[in-house]
């Protein structure tokens, strides 16, 4: 008898909003304070509502997007189907820098936080640790649960709701800015649009993820009317939280000139606000969830580079080789785990930067897929449908412009320089654009290895 290969719907909207914030990591907003404090001269709320009016025009067109296409949930897909199969490969190019790169990002915020608080350790040891384990982890194939990662992004939220509350008491009892109303962190005499706008691309760093929903498209009741609304909701609430959170921190300490080591500011206001208990606290909770998603992220890119290979997008030989014993994609794994190593000689500013690089491209598309397949291929054209399908993902592909550009200038000559690898890599793989590229099946990567897609920080679009 065959067997049954049909997930189960049993999924609501709350418990796949549950899943999306999980999958956003809702800490991660402490882990970039310090350098949007720093390149937005103070204005961090400011950016991050900058950059959630980017993210929610975005998860509009996704949700649209995820319509026509509800099993793939992948950028690759709505651009190869709606524009053209060789941009769907460049696209899908930019995704793949996002999955192999992230781990690099989320272990070099865990590296900067810890050696702040052991600086004995210098944060090369950490990053090489986080590398060592993460990947022996994978390696061996441990499995985490969906349980486990509920129970985080329960003590995630707890940490967040303690902060928020200490903030708040630091101000009222004297300290900070002596008030929990200010115009401060939205705008003062430093202000610039050029520094919001570089805030913004960082910012958007704490949303990549609010799209992961689409992958749970088998598993939910009514999908193509719940993940639109879930993926929605996701971005709004996560904004929202992000700035009430950067709101209170910047209450606290509005200066941005004061922190010992910008890069872990947030910490530092932790210990001033909560003493040595609460900043140990948060140390943990940053930590285990950088930790997990590092976990999650390596196992993750390891699946995508052992499904290219497979489909024979990437050499099988060596990127479709999977362990006999372990059943995992060993060589995959070591090469996230090596990529990781450039970790050692960027900041966060320029990394978070980087993977967002890949990210931007992708949502730019992901708009203007929807003009594509709506309003020119579908021809819905008269009524409302002129403001669903051309001005809103329209607005929302500028606005994701406007951050791309804005991006820091060592991310944008790395991304380039990816992409050009991709095109170059292109015209070999089309004999010079004669034929179309493999299909790359993004969302095969899920089933490629052992260890589930669980709680990864941030995105794989």
């Amino acid at each position: 008898m065959e067997k049954q290969t049909h997930l189960t719907r049993t999924l609501k909207l709350p418990q796949v909003i549950l899943f999306g914030l999980a999958y956003m990591a809702p800490m991660i907003v402490f882990g970039t304070y310090g350098v949007l404090t720093e390149t937005t001269h103070g204005m961090v709320p400011t950016a991050y509502i900058v950059a959630l009016a980017a993210m929610l025009f975005t998860a509009y067109s996704y949700g649209k997007m995820v319509k026509a296409f509800p099993k793939s949930g992948s950028a690759y897909t709505y651009t190869r189907k709606s524009i053209h199969p060789h941009l769907g490969f460049m696209i899908g190019w930019a995704v793949l820098l996002d999955y192999i790169f992230l781990p690099m990002v989320i272990w070099l915020i865990g590296a900067v936080y810890l050696n702040t608080a052991f600086p004995s350790i210098p944060s090369w040891g950490w990053i090489i640790g986080f590398i060592l384990i993460t990947s022996i982890i994978n390696v061996v194939s441990v499995k985490m649960t969906s349980n486990v990662n509920i129970l985080m992004m329960v003590f995630q939220l707890l940490v967040v709701a303690i902060f928020i509350a200490l903030c708040i008491s630091d101000v009222v009892t004297g300290t900070g800015a002596h008030s929990l109303f200010s115009s401060s962190p939205f705008y003062n005499s430093h202000a610039s649009l050029s520094y919001i706008l570089a805030g913004a691309s960082i910012a958007c760093y704490s949303f990549l993820g609010f799209d992961a929903v689409t992958t749970m498209s088998e598993e939910t009741i009514q999908p193509e009317k719940t993940l639109p609304s879930a993926i929605f909701l996701i971005t709004f609430i996560g904004g929202i939280l992000f700035v009430l959170s950067s709101y209170v921190l910047h209450l606290v300490q509005p200066g941005y000139l004061h922190f010992k080591n910008i890069d872990s500011a947030a910490f530092e206001i932790a210990k001033q606000v909560g003493g040595n208990l609460f900043s140990a606290i948060f140390l943990a909770g940053l930590i285990i969830a950088q930790f997990a998603s590092g976990v999650a992220a390596q196992a993750s890119g390891a699946r995508l580079l052992y499904a290219m290979g497979r489909d024979n997008v990437l050499p099988v030989k060596i990127f479709g080789y999977i362990n006999s014993k372990t059943k995992t994609p060993i060589i995959d794994i070591v090469i996230i785990g090596i990529i990781a190593l450039f970790a050692l000689k960027m900041d966060v500013t320029t990394s978070t930067s980087f993977v967002n690089f890949g990210a931007f491209l992708t949502f730019i598309f992901v708009n203007i897929d929807v003009i594509f397949f709506y309003y020119i291929r579908g021809k819905q054209r008269s009524g409302k449908n002129f403001l669903l399908y051309l001005l809103i993902p329209l607005i929302g592909a500028l606005l994701d412009f406007g951050l791309f550009i804005n991006l820091d200038k060592n991310a944008k000559i790395l991304g380039c320089i990816w992409a050009a690898i991709g095109l170059i890599y292109l015209v070999f793989l089309t004999k010079g654009f004669k034929q179309e590229p493999p299909e790359m099946e993004f969302e095969s990567a899920e089933n490629a290895a052992e260890v589930p897609l669980v709680n990864i920080e941030k995105h794989f679009i």
